[in-house]
């Protein structure tokens, strides 16, 4: 099992910064890459950015256009996502991820959800 546990949520103005952290623990932590999902109310869970555990590779949503970093500590067994320039749009409840892909189904292993909200 995979446990993980967002943080760093929050209300912000438009242009502002936040991170969000997201620290995993459980077993065979390398054998997953971890994701960043979003969702707004009423619409489908999106998906934001996404890092390898070994590779350290990452990949991000096309709306994110150099917004956001994805980044992680393997000692902290932690997750990172860095969201500069906020905008309104971005506003939704943020969701760490353990999987593969760019798919919600990709993901067996999903934390409670952060929310971020964005004031213009």
């Amino acid at each position: 099992q995979v446990q993980l546990v967002e943080s760093g949520g929050g209300l912000v103005q438009a242009g502002d910064s936040l991170r969000l952290s997201c620290a995993a623990s459980g077993r065979t932590l390398s054998s997953y890459g971890m994701g960043w999902f979003r969702q707004a109310p009423g619409k489908e869970r999106e998906f934001v950015a996404r890092i390898s555990w070994s590779l350290d590779s990452t990949y991000y949503g096309d709306f994110v256009k150099g917004r956001f970093t994805i980044s992680r500590d393997n000692a902290k067994n932690t997750v990172y996502l860095q969201m500069n320039n906020l905008k309104p749009e971005d506003t939704a409840v943020y969701f760490c991820a353990a999987g593969a892909g760019a798919a919600v189904r990709g993901y067996p292993y999903w934390g409670q959800g952060t929310q971020v909200t964005v004031s213009s």
